[in-house]
């Protein structure tokens, strides 16, 4: 007996080794439908972003598409016959697109510029809904992070996943490009949600078993879900006029949703915690006032202030290398997929990103945990950086050799998402574990769509080409390799409890 009076309480919250198994199916799942999402945004927006502007009037052919080609054929024709023969139109800088006339019309150039006009707005408008997913994925991870260190991580993880789910069956009815942006921001809300959440869940239910295989169960999900996706769409080809039914496959997962409220074990750490006991918490009569109150802006005061400054840079160089660089490299194979006649280019490349990437996430934790959490990330972004460079300087999608070095791409960037489960939640305690590595990884993704919406609206300085762009995007994995030399050397280790 203590002098006070109190006596230390085993907390009474435990789990059965099939409630635990139920804990990993339910927060695989959730981050496996979340990365059916992220292959939604990568294969489906670009051509619902090109036909819904077909639908809302930007696909006609306007006075100034007709002025310009006008002025255009005036200047070029050389001999006067009103076309333009290939000579005059390699001479005036023209690039005819394949399959082309020889001879081009005045129809012929009104409809490049009509194309020009139309390509140049769908990749803006991917780069915003690419955005919406950045901003919606960090605001809803800040959010349902709270949500889930007030009121539980099952409270949390089902959340989201409802969200994600539901939103997904109405963006099915979207008649524009501005209604399908709510929608999906409101979808990746959910998506941003599960992270943390699954991850918290996970680290807590499973305390005692090998982090670094947990990790990368967690890491692997979400590739698994993007290769599964990316392997219908090679199947089922989501083309402008084939791609709501994309919208209906990110609905089916709202079972999962009513599973995870129902049948998921909340965890007993945060029960512990919620009730004021733990193995080395004195039980009183005050356990209401025993309940620590949590705050995101606590993770930004010392002493977690440097921690957290830490995770946040760490999380956004995956994030931006993968939505600000990779993702580009995705809409440029679809592009040059169109062209060539080869609709299902896109799909082959998320497949070759994915494949890998579930290797490298699966394998991320553990090689940290081997070689150190600061060599494998130095070695993974330098990897990273050099198959980036090659990538975009050497090579084009139709290449066969593309497909192998966005394959090595996808190894070391999946790699990253094996390490950040099993570093992230070393940073916070309990009570604000979920808060906390939900703002690093989602503060990450908010840098990231900064990026990337600067990126979208600089299209046209970028002249439309995915090369160029992915070019100087990639250069944030020579960050990460800076980056984390200064991160301090005490950083990560055991979870602290």
């Amino acid at each position: 007996m203590s002098d006070s009076g109190s006596s230390v309480v085993e907390s009474p919250f435990t789990l059965s080794t099939t409630g635990k198994y139920v804990i990993i199916v339910a927060a695989f799942l959730g981050w496996f439908f979340g990365g059916m999402h992220m292959a939604i945004t990568s294969l489906a927006m670009g051509s619902a972003a090109e036909d819904l502007l077909v639908r809302t009037g930007y696909g006609v052919v306007t006075e100034g598409d007709r002025t310009s080609a006008a002025k255009f054929l005036d200047i070029s024709d050389t001999d006067g016959d009103g076309r333009l023969n290939p000579e005059e139109a390699s001479a005036a800088g023209y690039s005819r697109p394949e399959g082309e006339s020889s001879d081009l019309s005045r129809e012929d150039l009104i409809e490049h510029y009509r194309r020009s006009r139309l390509d140049a707005a769908g990749s803006k408008w991917f780069g915003f809904y690419t955005c919406a997913f950045l901003f919606g994925a960090a605001l809803g991870g800040l959010i349902f992070g709270r949500i889930g260190d007030q009121y539980g991580r099952v409270i949390g993880m089902g959340g989201s996943i409802l969200v994600y789910s539901a939103v997904s069956l109405v963006a099915y009815f979207v008649r524009s490009p501005e209604e399908l942006w709510i929608a999906r921001f409101v979808v990746c809300m959910g998506v941003g949600g599960m992270w943390p959440n699954g991850v918290a869940l996970m680290s807590e239910a499973w305390a005692g078993v090998s982090r670094p295989m947990l990790a990368g169960v967690i890491g692997t999900s979400a590739n698994v879900g993007i290769f599964l996706t990316s392997l219908v769409a090679r199947n089922f080809h989501i083309t402008v006029e084939s791609w709501r039914w994309v919208m209906l496959m990110g609905g089916g997962p709202i079972v999962l949703a009513v599973f995870v409220f129902l049948c998921v074990p909340e965890s007993p750490k945060w029960l512990a915690r919620r009730k004021g006991l733990s193995p080395a918490t004195p039980h009183t009569d005050q356990t209401a006032n025993s309940r620590a109150e949590v705050s995101t802006w606590d993770v930004f005061k010392p002493p977690l202030l440097g921690v957290t400054l830490g995770g946040i840079l760490l999380a956004t160089v995956p994030l931006l290398g993968g939505w600000g660089s990779a993702n580009w490299a995705m809409n440029w194979a679809d592009q040059v997929g169109r062209e060539i006649g080869e609709p299902g280019l896109k799909a082959d490349a998320g497949m070759a990103r994915s494949l890998t990437g579930i290797i490298g996430s699966l394998l991320g934790g553990w090689v940290a945990s081997v070689v150190g959490r600061r060599l494998s990330y130095f070695i993974a972004s330098v990897v990273a950086l050099g198959s980036a460079q090659y990538l975009f300087w050497m090579l084009s999608p139709e290449q066969p050799s593309f497909l192998v070095w966005f394959a090595i791409l996808g190894l070391f960037s999946g790699f990253y998402f094996g390490w950040l489960p099993l570093f992230l939640p070393e940073l916070f305690e309990t009570r604000i574990r979920s808060t906390g590595a939900g703002v690093c990884f989602n503060f990450g993704r908010i840098i990231t769509a900064i990026t990337v919406f600067v990126t979208a609206l600089l299209i046209t300085a970028f002249d439309n080409d995915y090369s160029r762009i992915g070019r100087v995007t990639s250069l944030i994995y020579l960050l990460g390799a800076i980056g984390i030399c200064l991160v301090p050397k005490h950083v990560g280790g055991e979870i602290k409890d």
